[in-house]
């Protein structure tokens, strides 16, 4: 059987980069504050002709230059966000126009943060049955477009920017296995409200305002969790340790998730990919930008073993190995 291995990576962010020493001017912050919570020195923020499909395009062309493909070969487009131009058409048809891949069908998922990890899971089910497919999996986000800038307990931590990679059929390398969960109950303490409801009679009551709220102990406390019983959940089940693992490329969250989960999981800082102090967190777009830098960077080598997990609203989480 073949699965989803990755022939090319990709990455777009916007021009403008707003530093910490930005946002004092902003909000009641400081450089100092931020950086020893989070870990991030400053984000992108998305400005005109950097809508979210046109972040999806770009980091998709990219993608695809290293694949060594066109438009053409690309026979399914996902895009995982949570933070589309439009609500529809959907952010994958817009990508679709923009790259002329007019042979793909097209969609989006919605897994929050986790959305990325969540697709490679799809992609791999789609190539395991028919492995001639050659799919377009992208994140991007524009999440400054859902801020609430008079937070300074969110608005510092969210950034915008996509990543994209080209997926087709191995049986050398590709998908492992996935671990994937997801908690509804547990929706109130990370949303993002739609805009206000047309019918009143559905429509929530003192919530016009369509930004991240978000509960950051209560996230903190489950993500650390989640990822981690995730994590050491696949690795039980591959019959793995740590020191089987050639690269960890986590959702970049904050510095302080990301040291806990690690240190939990006994996962040492060199065999971890962070760029979370340039970007902050992008959401969905995280995974793959990180995967495009490491990629660049030649972090990896044949026959290497790559873990990804993350976690987002829903709550949603969840752990994927596979090999390079």
């Amino acid at each position: 059987m073949k699965h989803a291995a990755i022939l090319g990576t990709g990455s777009s962010l916007p021009q403008r980069i707003l530093t910490n020493e930005d946002l004092e001017e902003l909000v009641d912050t400081s450089d100092e504050w931020i950086t020893t919570r989070t870990g991030i020195r400053q984000r992108r923020l998305a400005g005109p002709g950097e809508e979210t499909h046109r972040l999806a395009a770009r980091a998709a062309a990219e993608a695809m230059d290293m694949a060594g493909i066109d438009a053409n070969d690309i026979d399914l487009i996902i895009v995982a966000t949570m933070t589309p131009h439009m609500i529809m058409p959907s952010c994958a048809c817009y990508v679709q126009a923009e790259i002329g891949a007019h042979a793909a069908f097209a969609y989006d998922i919605n897994a929050a943060c986790s959305g990325f990890v969540y697709g490679l899971d799809l992609a791999d089910r789609y190539i395991s049955t028919r492995p001639e497919m050659t799919i377009l999996l992208i994140g991007a986000e524009n999440l400054s477009a859902r801020v609430n800038w008079r937070d300074r307990n969110t608005c510092i931590l969210f950034g915008d920017g996509a990543g994209a990679c080209v997926l087709g059929g191995s049986g050398r390398a590709g998908v492992i296995d996935s671990v994937l969960a997801a908690d509804g109950r547990l929706a109130e303490l990370l949303y993002t409200h739609a805009p206000p409801s047309m019918n009143p009679d559905i429509g929530r009551q003192g919530k016009a305002d369509c930004v991240i709220e978000m509960a950051g102990r209560d996230v903190f406390r489950h993500a650390v969790r989640a990822m981690t019983d995730a994590v050491s959940t696949l690795l039980a089940r591959q019959d793995l340790g740590v020191e089987n693992i050639a690269l960890v490329i986590p959702h970049q969250a904050n510095i302080r998730i990301l040291n806990k989960v690690m240190s939990s999981l006994g996962i040492p800082a060199e065999k971890v990919f962070v760029n979370v102090e340039k970007y902050g967190n992008t959401s969905a777009a995280s995974i793959p930008i990180a995967l495009d830098e490491a990629n660049r960077q030649g972090r990896l080598a044949g026959g290497d073993l790559l873990l990804t997990c993350s976690f987002g609203g829903g709550f949603t989480w969840g752990a994927l190995l596979m090999k390079w």
